[in-house]
């Protein structure tokens, strides 16, 4: 048996004012993205905003179900929407952010399972890796230079083969 370890490296800056303008412009994006989501049952609204190569923006928003399974997340309205609007156009960097109903987000959201899996997917179509940056409304901001760091042993397509 031998141990081995796993690590990534990532950026923390202490709130949205030490980024980069357009940085903290994506994240206003996502933020507003958000705002659209349709959250009546968790009250827990994600938007998230990817700036693509060609320097287009797109926004996705959670919007959930009175079924719970038929809801979905923000990550991948955004990229169901990239994939439609902008075939095979890379994502430079992807801002993700929550607003809840009972005070102001104060801790980086980062994505789920899923949204870690089809981010990854959404990498290797386009053989390029995403820059995130993950925020609430106040506080820290988490910056990783790729998706996959979030997926260790993630499942790839060659694994159906």
């Amino acid at each position: 048996m031998k141990k081995e370890l796993y690590q990534f490296e990532y950026y923390r800056v202490s709130d949205r004012t030490e980024l980069a303008a357009k940085d903290a412009a994506l994240l206003d994006a996502a933020t507003r993205a958000a705002q659209q989501a349709y959250a009546p049952y968790s009250n827990f609204k994600v938007g998230a905003a990817a700036m693509l190569v060609n320097g287009e923006v797109i926004r996705g928003s959670n919007q959930e179900n009175a079924s719970y399974p038929v809801g979905i997340c923000a990550e991948r309205v955004l990229l169901g929407n990239a994939a439609v609007q902008f075939p095979g156009v890379a994502i430079e960097s992807l801002a993700i952010t929550y607003l809840r109903a009972d005070r102001k987000s104060s801790e980086p959201v980062s994505p789920c399972g899923m949204c870690r899996q089809a981010l990854t997917e959404y990498e290797s179509r386009v053989h390029q890796p995403i820059r995130l940056l993950l925020a609430g409304e106040l506080g820290e901001v988490l910056i990783l230079n790729q998706a996959q760091a979030l997926l260790p042993f993630v499942f790839q397509s060659q694994h159906l083969f």
